[in-house]
């Protein structure tokens, strides 16, 4: 079982229960799922695939390849090209994901104060926007073509609102700046 997985049935579950005071200890918010994308627009054959190579080894699953709908002329954009992926981590691979992206990809942020508070949706989602990928220890630097690319991460909840989503994350451990 996942470590983070472990600590949230054992310690958060009642911590939460107590501190928001649901009556029902089903209605105790979790995570469901954690939703990564990355958009790396038009790129060359070796560095698309050296990135979906990165993007499977730090989310631990085959990314789910996203194509142009529609072409646009003055993007050089043709219809059905690759321009991103994304993939949706549930169960054990979510917790070892957020794991590693709490303890030890964002700690090597450089001059790193915390996530930004303004990321929720208003129904208990929080989306965290990344500039590089080489944050995560499984990438080594010097790969991917030469291209850093960013990537869009969703934190979904069973939160009915931002107040228990951010309460759930923060005893997840997530570094919220400005507490």
């Amino acid at each position: 079982m996942a470590r983070l997985k472990d600590k949230y049935r054992k310690e958060l579950v009642p911590a939460l229960h107590a501190k928001l005071g649901v009556k029902n200890p089903m209605l105790v918010p979790r995570l469901t799922k954690v939703v990564v994308n990355m958009g790396f627009g038009i790129v060359e054959k070796d560095a698309q695939k050296s990135l979906l190579q990165d993007f499977a080894a730090l989310t631990g699953q085959l990314p789910m390849i996203c194509k142009a709908r529609k072409s646009i002329s003055n993007f050089k954009l043709r219809e059905g090209m690759v321009i991103g992926a994304k993939v949706t981590l549930r169960g054990d691979r979510m917790y070892e994901f957020v794991d590693r992206l709490i303890n030890a990809a964002l700690p090597r942020i450089r001059d790193f104060r915390g996530v930004a508070n303004r990321g929720f949706d208003g129904r208990g989602n929080y989306t965290l926007g990344l500039k590089e990928q080489t944050i995560f220890p499984e990438i080594a630097g010097g790969s991917g073509g030469g291209t850093e690319k960013g990537m869009d991460i969703t934190f979904v909840t069973t939160a009915r609102n931002d107040k228990e989503a951010r309460e759930l994350l923060t005893q997840l451990g997530m570094p919220f700046a400005g507490r």
